[in-house]
């Protein structure tokens, strides 16, 4: 079970913030601002982030602390903001937005969708865990779904959500499909790859920043 929703706070529990190139799906390649909030409920097994999953060893930051330091990644050459997580809509975003906001950089969401949506995002990456399905909600507003493949099911699974949130959009509002292979696993790369030749209204993801050695 992942922790109730807190209420919005002028500080967030922060596992660290740091400027560099955003590694995955869509926009990778691109210069950005990450602000990973602590605190996750989802259990993923193969997740590389795990030191995020308690929120309590993490300092709790003060939001204008943080839109700070967004505003110095703009100058410095970030494209956008990536709120990040752990799970970062356990969390009220609502006020760390406005915050960020000032920045004048677009700000975008990497979230499991397990939570209801908080907060105003230009970009909405929702990348949903069979364990724990996302709500909706997130469904219908996010603008890419990228699934993380380590099996057959992940496929399964990845399609199932894209028919999802096929029937909850206009045809003009479907999201970019992305298939990630889990780091470090062959069957997931091979079943991604095999599975984007055959079908072209998906792409493939990798997570490129950990081939060139960057955070």
């Amino acid at each position: 079970m992942s922790p109730s929703v807190a209420g919005p706070s002028p500080h967030l529990p922060v596992v660290e913030t740091f400027h560099s190139l955003q590694g995955e799906g869509i926009h990778a390649g691109r210069s950005a601002f990450f602000v990973r909030l602590a605190g996750c409920g989802v259990g993923c097994s193969w997740c590389d982030t795990k030191h995020s999953w308690a929120a309590a060893p993490h300092p709790l930051r003060p939001l204008a602390e943080l839109a700070a330091e967004a505003a110095s990644a703009s100058a410095a050459g970030a494209a956008f903001v990536v709120v990040t997580g752990g799970e970062p809509l356990h969390h009220e975003l609502t006020a760390l937005c406005a915050a960020l906001a000032s920045s004048g950089l677009p700000l975008h969401l990497e979230t499991s969708g397990v939570d209801p949506l908080s907060g105003r995002f230009n970009w909405i990456t929702l990348s949903p865990k069979s364990h724990r399905p996302p709500t909706t909600e997130l469904l219908a507003s996010c603008h890419e779904l990228k699934v993380v493949v380590h099996g057959a099911g992940d496929l399964a699974f990845a399609e199932a959500m894209a028919a999802a949130a096929k029937g909850l959009r206009a045809a003009g509002n479907q999201p970019a499909l992305l298939l990630q292979p889990g780091w470090d696993s062959q069957s997931g790369q091979a079943l991604a790859t095999a599975h984007v030749l055959r079908h072209p209204e998906w792409r493939l993801s990798l997570q490129s920043h950990k081939w060139l050695g960057l955070r």
